[in-house]
């Protein structure tokens, strides 16, 4: 076993979007060198929140040998990302069958690159339906002469005020690792703690002071069905003539935290790519009547308020930013992560 010198923990992000995981590992003690993205809108928010360098590139691109450059040799090297999990996620599959998708492969990437570049530490963060798959074992093989654990993380434990369950996995070629224990298991994050004090704005208005808290706007029948709803309550609350053709359908009963409200008294549900969208989810806002904003997203997804997703006077644009939003590792839970690892590192050297 690779014996522990005493050094400060420099990490890679792969999959990095707009910084939710290398912001929460800043947060929690670790240094990020770069963020690799395919995707360009990622890097204004990734470069000017994080003292990081972003580098928009296909991880099927990537070489060991241009990535380890980047770990300097007096520091604890941690290739940490989250693969594209669309093929994995339930939400995504819902109503078509299960179909081969590139982004299946790009896990097995990932596990080259563990493999070429021999990292002290390895962190990463899925759903977790991808435990299930062939994928994730082949994966795990790619992790051979490192100590791991992973398992499925109940976020709302760890002070994120949503219900979102995601994988999280370490490595380490230093010794036996785990996650720290749960911080919120007895006294959980709601609603309110978060989001209830910035200004209110109707739906399709922004506020003058932050345009990223901005709200989609509503169609008339569609602000009929928000003020009949109730907080935490379904469309089975509404009159017969606001529901849809889908809830007049047996298979509509299926679907009953779409068009909902959220409750202040509790944490909300999982934020998705389209949680802009009243329609899409339980995404209305708890009193006001509209879909929660941009920033009440980003909020619920534990970035700081200050955290800025596109440059000054440039236009929002609802799916490029819930993309972004929706996608992220939430920023509390990439500080779990690294302090976990620096708790790892301290036990490993006998501090």
């Amino acid at each position: 076993m690779k014996k522990l010198p005493i050094k400060k923990i420099v990490a890679i992000d792969l999959f990095c979007g707009a910084g939710g995981l290398t912001h929460g590992l800043i947060q929690g003690g670790v240094e990020v060198q770069i963020g690799v993205d395919l995707d360009k809108d990622c890097c204004f928010p990734f470069e000017y929140n994080n003292n990081a360098k972003f580098i928009q590139k296909d991880i099927r691109d990537l070489s060991a040998t241009e990535l380890r450059s980047y770990f300097p040799s007096t520091s604890i090297s941690l290739l940490a990302g989250c693969a594209p999990c669309q093929p994995f996620s339930t939400y995504s599959r819902k109503g078509r069958s299960i179909r081969n998708d590139e982004k299946w492969d790009l896990l097995n990437d990932f596990g080259r690159l563990v493999s070429e570049l021999q990292p002290d530490l390895v962190s990463m963060e899925n759903v977790p339906q991808v435990c299930d798959s062939p994928v994730f074992n082949q994966f795990l093989v790619s992790l051979a002469g490192y100590q791991i654990w992973y398992g499925v993380v109940d976020c709302v434990l760890y002070c994120v005020p949503q219900t979102r369950k995601r994988l999280v996995l370490l490595a380490s070629k230093f010794g036996p690792i785990s996650l720290i224990p749960p911080t919120h298991s007895n006294i959980p994050i709601i609603l309110k703690d978060v989001i209830s004090d910035l200004p209110s704005i109707e739906a399709g208005k922004s506020s003058e002071q932050d345009a990223l808290h901005t709200s989609s706007k509503l169609s008339p029948l569609n602000l009929r069905r928000i003020r009949a709803s109730k907080p935490g309550g379904t469309w089975r609350d509404w009159l017969p003539e606001l529901r849809s053709a889908c809830h007049t359908k047996k298979s509509g009963e299926t679907y009953p935290s779409v068009y909902g409200r959220m409750d202040w008294g509790s944490p909300a549900p999982t934020i998705t790519t389209q949680c802009y969208g009243f329609g899409n989810g339980r995404f209305g806002h708890p009193e006001q009547d509209r879909a929660i904003s941009l920033r009440e997203a980003a909020l619920i997804q534990t970035f700081p308020k200050n955290y800025q997703f596109v440059p000054p006077n440039t236009q929002i644009k609802f799916n490029v930013l819930g993309r972004l939003i929706g996608n992220a590792v939430p920023v509390q839970i990439g500080k779990v992560i690294a302090e976990s690892f620096l708790n790892h590192i301290k036990t490993a050297s006998g501090v």
